[in-house]
């Protein structure tokens, strides 16, 4: 995305939202726009500030792309081979950008201690032992409690709770925006790394918040108590290690949501 020298103003109204959630789009996907479209959204660095509020829309529009996949592989292949199908759709749209920042902050927690090397290991794009192993679990995890949740829950359940997870996985990432400093005095996520409060925290809660409660609101209620106990878990953990967050630590916090959220899926007893 080009970046002109002289940024424009901050666009408000609808036509302001609108490029706020394109630039979103353009940034947290791979999903190529129109160049008419992406002449005139802009794409202006500081739009970015206002576009992280529809980060989690962004993931529903990623889990429906992954669950409508996933659907149409059911109906010729098993639910094994479906799965994956769907999980390749979403690594595809997002190019593994989340599953990297894991990858990145595995590296790093796990290869140094001190603050100074945990941000040089982490801001190296090569991946580690440590990033390696993390990249195969989580995968792996999320294969087999989907085909677990398909095997015991049915399709429907499957598909509600792929799509939900990818949206509430990224609200709870992004609301560290609302509490948490970002450590680097530069860095990709820096023009992203506002405080995020109002009505923009607000609609990135519903975001999450409302595909939960659309699967089952007792589903909801458990899978809300595990995200917020994850949350203040790792957010305690990147202040003692590091003293707040990076990009990568948003992306390891999403996947982490993610999974746990297929654990309380898989485990639950649905009426």
């Amino acid at each position: 995305m080009s970046v002109p020298s002289d940024p424009a103003p901050t666009p408000a109204g609808f036509g302001g939202e609108l490029r706020y959630f394109f630039t979103a789009l353009g940034y947290f996907t791979r999903v190529p726009l129109p160049g008419w479209l992406a002449r005139w959204v802009g794409f202006e660095p500081h739009y970015l500030h206002a576009a992280a509020r529809y980060f989690p829309l962004v993931g529903l529009l990623v889990g429906g792309a992954g669950a409508l996949v996933t659907w149409g592989a059911l109906q010729w292949w098993p639910i094994g081979v479906a799965v994956l199908l769907g999980m390749a759709a979403t690594l595809l749209l997002t190019g593994a950008f989340h599953e990297d920042g894991l990858a990145d902050c595995v590296d790093a927690f796990g290869g140094a201690w001190q603050r100074e090397d945990v941000l040089r290991i982490m801001h190296d794009s090569r991946i580690g032992a440590f990033g390696a192993i993390a990249l195969v679990v989580a995968l792996l995890l999320k294969w087999q409690l989907l085909v677990a949740i398909g095997t015991q829950h049915g399709p429907a359940i499957l598909l509600g709770v792929l799509v939900a997870a990818h949206a509430a996985s990224r609200t709870m990432a992004v609301s560290y925006l609302a509490t948490l400093q970002y450590v680097r005095p530069e860095g990709k996520a820096k023009p992203v790394a506002q405080r995020l409060a109002g009505a923009g925290l607000g609609f990135a809660l519903l975001c999450g918040v409302v595909p939960l409660w659309l699967v089952s609101p007792s589903f909801f209620a458990a899978a809300a108590v595990a995200l917020l106990v994850l949350r203040v878990l790792l957010g305690r953990y990147f202040v003692r290690r590091i003293g707040g967050y990076t990009g990568d630590c948003l992306g390891m916090a999403q996947q982490c949501a993610e999974i746990l959220i297929y654990l309380v899926a898989s485990a639950w007893t649905w009426s």
